[in-house]
């Protein structure tokens, strides 16, 4: 038996259709708000840095589809290569190919965010070769605006009703009636509230103490509590392919470790010696 406070959620994942072909969906506007809510971030560090709206106002560019196509890729190659190596132009189109002819639209169904944040580090590079801006200062600037994006992007998991936790009895267990019956661990949830909390970390130490913090050290700070979290957090998910099932480990997991790695030698001994 269910307990009373158990959360049946079953949101419809469409806010409008365009035209009959093109739907609207709650998850392609949370993602948009978060990147929206990074650009106001980022757009006041460059100013409180008095850096020129010239080389700022690029970056959206560069940040919007560095993330997009790496999330994409990520997400096709990490979870679904066998698939997607056959099924080339679904990789890069939003649009799927039936069997039996014709396309369907269906969005990008199926965003990785370990792809997501490579693909942003590589286009975050491209954009200070071509701006002649120093990489980790940009990187840091970046990484202070991050986990307000990624808690955007969970809850847009979370109205998809996707990236579902396992069972469980605690008494605030979603029921996500698109997948099944089962009282779960809402993982999207937990992982939206912490990132907010990463959030106003980093918003405090930029404010209190960003000029006295290392050069290196946001980016390294971002990587190392989002990826972290994200490792343990995946033992209360249920494994998003088959494949994962026989791993000690699943992907998402493994996947976060050279991060974290990453991100606690930028934290303590990149900036000595390069500051």
């Amino acid at each position: 038996m269910l307990s009373l406070l158990t959360i049946n959620w079953n949101p419809n994942p469409e806010l409008f259709n365009l035209f009959g072909h093109v739907p609207v969906r709650y998850y392609g506007l949370l993602w948009v708000i978060g990147i929206a809510c990074s650009y106001f971030v980022v757009r006041y560090q460059y100013r409180d840095k008095k850096i020129s709206d010239a080389k700022f106002e690029p970056l959206f560019f560069y940040c919007f589809f560095g993330i997009l196509i790496g999330a994409r890729l990520g997400h096709c190659l990490f979870y679904q290569p066998e698939y997607y190596l056959h099924h080339f132009w679904e990789m890069i189109l939003p649009i799927q190919f039936p069997p039996e002819g014709g396309w369907k639209w269906t969005g990008y169904a199926g965003l990785a965010s370990h792809g997501g944040t490579l693909g942003l580090i590589i286009a975050l590079w491209m954009y200070c070769r071509k701006m002649k801006m120093h990489y980790m200062d940009v990187l840091d600037m970046i990484a202070v605006s991050t986990p307000i994006c990624a808690c955007f992007i969970r809850l847009a998991n979370l109205m998809n009703s996707e990236i579902i936790g396992k069972a469980t009895d605690v008494p605030w267990a979603f029921v996500f009636e698109r997948v099944d019956m089962l009282p779960r661990h809402p993982a999207q949830l937990y992982e939206a509230i912490a990132y907010f909390i990463f959030f106003l970390i980093m918003i405090f130490l930029y404010k209190n103490y960003g000029k006295k913090l290392h050069r290196g050290f946001f980016f390294g700070l971002c990587l190392t509590e989002i990826f972290v979290f994200r490792f343990f957090v995946e033992f209360l998910k249920e494994n998003q392919v088959d494949f994962e099932n026989s791993m000690s480990l699943n992907m998402g997991q493994w996947l976060s470790v050279p991060f974290v790695i990453i991100g606690v030698y930028f934290m303590f001994f990149y900036g000595k010696k390069k500051a």
